[in-house]
């Protein structure tokens, strides 16, 4: 099912057989550097673990741009221990947390993360009534933060040894994205 699309670019819901798909772009050491990494290549087994199992409350997304599958979008409401570890006991809205990934690497570089960037957050406001959107890049993923940032994302907090990537816990950037109150 289509969840939205603009010009190029579409947004339909994860399928069981894209499994093939998540299997290819995540045992890619390119796409892996930047995305689970290098030393944690994903089989079939892995992949109906994490993307197929235990996820109702998480909306999973294959990206599209021009019909062709190029990466995998998630969004979902943060949980309790997110709000507590990301300090918004006393925030009264709706907070969802956004994960992605271009898994065809000839289509980085060309705008089109910051455009899904764009495309995701808009939804996420219009159609599920987010009043901020939160992700958590790791610290030195800067190509990552910048498009983030283009698109409105600030830095709120500096988390330490936050996320478990090739071999140790690196340092990751609360950003958020917060509806203009206006």
């Amino acid at each position: 099912m289509i969840l939205f699309q603009e010009n190029e670019i579409s947004i339909r819901t994860l399928e069981s057989e894209d499994a093939d798909l998540l299997v290819k772009w995540l045992s890619d050491p390119t796409v892996l550097e930047y995305y689970e990494g290098r030393d944690r290549p994903h089989d079939m087994g892995l992949v109906k673990e994490h993307f197929y199992e235990d996820v109702e409350e998480i909306t999973q997304c294959i990206v599209l741009y021009k019909s062709t599958e190029i990466g995998y979008i998630q969004f979902y409401e943060i949980d309790e221990e997110e709000i507590e570890k990301y300090e918004y006991k006393e925030f009264t809205g709706k907070i969802y947390g956004m994960d992605q990934f271009i898994g065809e690497t000839e289509y980085w570089n060309q705008g089109i993360g910051s455009r899904l960037i764009h495309l995701a957050v808009r939804y996420l406001i219009n159609e599920k009534s987010a009043n901020k959107i939160v992700m958590d890049p790791q610290a030195w993923n800067t190509r990552a933060l910048r498009v983030y940032e283009k698109n409105g994302f600030i830095k709120k907090k500096y988390l330490e040894k936050n996320e478990w990537h090739e071999g140790e816990y690196r340092d990751c950037w609360l950003i958020e994205y917060e509806v203009d109150k206006n």
